[in-house]
């Protein structure tokens, strides 16, 4: 892989890179069938991405036709990530193998190792022979939408697909390689005026975010509305706040500390809450009843600063929250919800869900177009990456480690075969146009 760093740096043309051999094998970032019941006994909070997360080199796999090889420059972590490298709630090699089952070319996934990451930004290196917008040479981002293009139910929006999955998750190859295999309706161009690393961050979280508040099948925003947003300094709140700034909406976003509290008023958030300075506390300590009263006084706190409820609620920690999700949005308004990070077995009073009109709003990912548009916004300047810290990809246990125990503001980039930072990129002058200090606001505060 090497070779192909020395040809990227240089500027070799496409058809130079197409000329390079790929290698048989290449280093990745993985996990072992053997080891997943390592944790087998312990609670979620000791298990450690670190004892599980390998970096080594794996064998490079066949090229299906409608695949293209990319040599990987940069990568982020995300919490399927965390997911995969504990093997909760499940074991990833269970998605593998049904993958494995599915064709051919299925089943070179079904391996004794996952190359895990959902990330990416890199160069594309080869196309299968059915590939038709892409070429060696391309600079490209990932988006992590997996899906079968000859499935019917794939056609109006993917992500109702029976058989979607998310790359780096639910099949093999994933970005936290130098080295891996996407399908080609999985690439998009590389914005221009950001590095590698800024550029890795941004697909899966932004696109996610895009979904759920500006898509139609999301939340579906619009000017004035007044949007709760739980943990707004972080991977999927950093976009959304933006979103709703962009959208004309009000953000009221929830963060845990004084120093989150200023990078959201720096992003252009005015109604910030700190959750812990505010000491919530929606469930017992036995962990089995919720508190209303906790519940109400948050609902107090949010009219207090905005004057209203919310009409949009931007749900993903979960069980620790969707009570008071619930209880919080205004009447007629919607909970909508990607994730269950804090836990995906919710509790919520239905009498203030249904005697109120409130909708609960699923949401899983993005399809193609919406992805496409979420970086045209990043490609265009008007969404900045939310890029708080880089490792190397030899690193990418304690990277995993810092999501996993929510040590970060928004995403941890990974560098792969990029050798260091700053790198990659190719309009410095809309760059400065767009503002260094708005690109690296999250940098800034991470450091």
């Amino acid at each position: 892989m090497q070779v192909f760093l020395e040809a990227i740096q240089s500027g070799a043309s496409g058809e130079d890179i197409a000329a390079i051999p790929i290698p048989e094998s290449y280093r990745g970032a993985f996990v072992l069938r053997d080891e997943q019941n390592m944790f087998e006994g312990l609670e979620s909070a000791d298990k450690d991405p670190r004892k599980s997360l390998h970096v080594d080199e794996v064998a490079t796999p066949e090229l299906a036709p409608d695949e293209a090889f990319i040599a990987v420059m940069a990568s982020a972590i995300n919490f399927n990530t965390v997911w995969t490298s504990i093997f909760e709630p499940l074991s990833t090699f269970g998605f593998l193998e049904r993958l494995g089952k599915e064709s051919q070319w299925g089943a070179r996934h079904a391996l004794p190792h996952h190359v895990v990451g959902s990330d990416a930004a890199g160069v594309v290196l080869r196309v299968g022979s059915a590939v038709r917008n892409w070429k060696p040479g391309d600079r490209v981002v990932v988006h992590c939408n997996y899906v079968d293009d000859q499935d019917p139910s794939a056609h109006d929006d993917s992500m109702l697909a029976s058989n979607q999955r998310i790359w780096g998750f639910e099949s093999n190859f994933g970005g936290l390689a130098d080295l891996s295999v996407v399908k080609a309706n999985q690439l998009m161009p590389k914005p221009e005026h950001l590095s590698w690393e800024e550029a890795a961050c941004n697909a899966l979280c932004n696109s996610t975010s895009y979904r759920m508040l500006v898509s139609p099948n999301g939340a579906v925003m619009k000017q004035g509305d007044v949007v709760f947003i739980w943990g707004a300094s972080g991977g999927l709140g950093g976009y959304a706040v933006q979103y709703v700034l962009n959208g004309g909406g009000i953000p009221v976003g929830v963060v845990s500390s004084p120093e989150k509290v200023d990078l959201l008023h720096e992003l252009g958030c005015e109604a910030v809450i700190d959750r812990r300075a505010a000491g919530y506390k929606f469930w017992g300590d036995d962990g089995t009843t919720q508190d209303e009263k906790e519940w109400r006084r948050l609902g107090k706190d949010i009219r207090g600063l905005v004057g209203e409820d919310p009409h949009i609620v931007f749900e993903h920690p979960g069980r620790q929250t969707m009570g008071a999700s619930v209880f919080v949005a205004a009447r007629g308004g919607t909970v909508v919800t990607c994730a269950a990070t804090s836990g995906y077995m919710i509790e919520y009073d239905n009498r203030h869900l249904w005697m109120k009109l409130k909708s609960i709003r699923s949401s899983h990912f993005a399809n193609y177009k919406e992805a496409w548009e979420a970086n045209r916004l990043i490609s265009k300047g008007m969404i900045q990456p939310i890029l708080s810290a880089v490792h190397p990809l030899t690193d990418v246990g304690e990277a995993a480690f810092s999501v996993h125990k929510n040590l970060h503001e928004g995403k941890i980039g990974v560098l792969c075969l990029a050798p260091g930072e700053g790198q990659g990129i190719d309009d410095p002058a809309f760059r400065d146009k767009v503002g260094e200090d708005k690109i690296t606001l999250f940098r800034r505060h991470g450091a």
